[in-house]
């Protein structure tokens, strides 16, 4: 019998007395002109290294979600796991991070599934016409309770889903290899 791969959307988890990391800034200090880029589900090309304020001072966590493109920080022993696990799924940019030098790395995954099962999530809207944003119609608006179609995913290990890029999907093996490190600041729902 074939074990049945599980997902996992992975987030920040959200707690009081944690830093705040801030959107990435360019070597003049100036903010990336797209702070999507990172969260889109393909590689991205960086001119120079980029560095992330820190906006709100606490503890430092091992996962983060910087700035308003909630684009994925990694600890660089995190960073090693991605690399070892999903090779082929992931970028790994190194940025700074006042009072952290070589710490660590933004995380990119490269992949973007069609996968969100629509009637086994909760509940989904769409961009419409209407809504007169014409770049967004067709995509997902809102997703509640998102469920994935897992004979979609096909190898991928770290990917966003179509139409709904803000979710950020790992595999149970790496959901365990992350838990195993104890890292900080994750957060993991089954999708």
């Amino acid at each position: 019998m074939q074990h049945r791969v599980r997902y996992f959307r992975l987030s920040e988890s959200a707690q009081a007395g944690n830093w705040y990391l801030g959107d990435p800034v360019d070597a003049q200090g100036q903010e990336v002109e797209d702070i999507w880029e990172f969260t889109e589900g393909r590689p991205v090309q960086v001119k120079g290294r980029l560095t992330l304020p820190i906006i709100e001072t606490g503890r430092r966590l091992d996962f983060n979600a910087a700035g308003a493109g909630v684009t994925p920080v990694v600890h660089v022993r995190v960073a090693t796991l991605f690399a070892e696990l999903a090779p082929d799924d992931v970028q790994l940019i190194p940025v700074d991070i006042p009072g952290c030098p070589e710490q660590y790395v933004m995380l990119v995954a490269t992949k973007l599934v069609r996968c969100i099962d629509d009637k086994a999530s909760k509940e989904v809207q769409y961009w419409m016409p209407e809504d007169e944003r014409p770049e967004k119609v067709g995509h997902y608006r809102g997703v509640i309770d998102l469920r994935i179609d897992r004979a979609k995913v096909g190898n991928a290990k770290v990917f966003r889903t179509w139409g709904w890029s803000v979710a950020l999907i790992v595999s149970e093996d790496i959901k365990a290899a992350l838990a195993a490190a104890k890292i900080t600041g994750a957060r993991f729902e089954e999708v």
